[in-house]
């Protein structure tokens, strides 16, 4: 018996921030999916922040996950109807962005990430997220930048 071509199935992890930059990894990675029969896990951190000003009310920390959920959703539903047989599995997970992405791609084939996150300088090339998550992930990872 051998064992099936890896090229045919497989986990594509991708990180959604709600950035622009995240939705055209999220295109991507359902459009290599597509190609080689593979699953998508679509993952959104989430953090409640630590520091805030006066006045600032704090949600409660299931409100905040209730919110990924929405987002995460909000992100990914139109994005996969263009590829409707791609499995898509969607994660919203309370931890820091980098731990959480490379918890995800773990046992994954591959992590998509998008070169810009939400915050941080406009000029770099890459985010800290990708940065690290480059660095130190268990499997292949693509960044995908602006022009794809």
């Amino acid at each position: 018996m051998s064992d099936p071509d890896p090229a045919q199935s497989g986990v594509v992890v991708v990180g959604v921030d709600g950035s622009s930059s995240s939705r055209r990894a999220l295109r991507w990675a359902l459009r290599q999916a597509s190609a080689t029969a593979a699953k998508v896990v679509a993952v959104q951190a989430w953090e409640v922040p630590r520091k805030y000003g006066t006045g600032v009310m704090l949600m409660p920390g299931a409100q905040w996950d209730a919110e990924a959920r929405n987002s995460l959703r909000s992100a990914v539903e139109p994005a996969a109807a263009a590829w409707p047989g791609v499995v898509v599995e969607q994660h919203a997970v309370e931890g820091h962005p980098v731990q959480v992405l490379l918890d995800a791609a773990r046992n994954a084939d591959l992590l998509v990430l998008g070169n810009r996150g939400l915050g941080g300088f406009a000029g770099a090339l890459l985010g800290s997220v990708s940065q690290h998550c480059v660095r130190h992930a268990s499997c292949p990872v693509v960044v995908v930048h602006d022009r794809v």
